[in-house]
């Protein structure tokens, strides 16, 4: 070691400082190794986890559209009755009607039809205002241009649900669409009152 009699290194304590030095640098490279390892194994374990949450995203995708399509099939035998009852004399149900134009695509879940008029139903589980909207823009108002053999036609539309938010189906009758519910023994009814007047497209 330095001392006040020797203030020059000698090379046995030189050697002994750069052992020193080395031992150093290699705990500090293991640590740098094992900090890369655990990152590794980080990033593993999310790649892992991403993928477990798109295989139960894609599970809970997948039976949301079967419960939409139990709820279509709830509805289906029963809606053209109603409209039936409401002087719409139906002579033709349809569900899941689908037409592309243009790479645009549209899907009506239910499409009612006689000589004169069209009613396409939009069923959903929970009804809300976006829903409404949706119907609007994306079904209604394109239809004619997906569908021209029916240019001739009065095109309505139609809400069907089992719960409602926001008030939904009251927005929904100012829009000017029938608006069908389940009631008391699991019967679809239309709930538009006497004074209620269809918009149509």
């Amino acid at each position: 070691m330095q001392t006040q009699e020797n203030p020059y290194v000698t090379i046995d304590e030189l050697k002994l400082l750069m052992k020193d030095v080395a031992l150093r640098f290699q705990e500090t490279d293991k640590q740098i190794k094992e900090t890369d390892k655990q990152i590794k194994e980080t990033n593993s374990q999310i790649k892992e986890t991403d993928k477990k949450f798109d295989r139960l995203f894609g599970k809970i995708h997948e039976l949301d559209r079967n419960w939409g399509k139990l709820v279509e099939a709830l509805v289906a035998p029963s809606v053209a009755e109603q409209f039936r009852q409401h002087n719409i004399p139906i002579i033709g149900s349809y569900q899941r009607v689908e037409r592309q134009v243009n790479n645009q695509r549209i899907e009506i879940d239910i499409l009612l039809k006689n000589k004169n008029v069209l009613i396409a139903v939009e069923v959903k589980t929970t009804l809300r205002v976006e829903n409404v909207n949706e119907h609007i823009s994306k079904h209604l108002m394109p239809f004619k241009t997906f569908f021209p053999e029916y240019s001739d036609h009065k095109v309505l539309g139609a809400m069907a649900y089992i719960h409602v938010e926001e008030n939904a189906d009251r927005y929904a009758y100012k829009k000017g669409l029938y608006v069908l519910t389940f009631s008391e023994g699991n019967i679809v009814e239309i709930k538009n009152d006497t004074h209620f007047v269809p918009n149509e497209w």
